[in-house]
């Protein structure tokens, strides 16, 4: 059960580093359009809504991975 535990630790330690990755790159690149653009106040830019998206996603798998740690530590107590 734990080598199973720490398999999905694992995924879910990759999808937080991807999709930090992926916000960050999103943001550099809202940044530069607004930078570009004059920032024309129309609302929040395609770009600006997948960083959006990736930040909120990336709070999601941490999330999962702090539940899956308790669950490994719970198991762990009871070997």
């Amino acid at each position: 059960m734990n080598m199973f535990l720490g398999i999905v630790l694992i995924v879910l330690m990759a999808l937080v580093v991807v999709s930090l990755v992926r916000g960050v790159i999103a943001f550099l690149k809202s940044s530069r359009e607004d930078i570009d653009r004059g920032g024309d106040g129309t609302g929040a830019t395609e770009l600006q809504l997948l960083q959006n998206k990736m930040m909120f996603n990336r709070v999601k798998y941490q999330a999962l991975a702090v539940v899956v740690v308790a669950i490994i530590l719970m198991f762990g107590r009871g070997s």
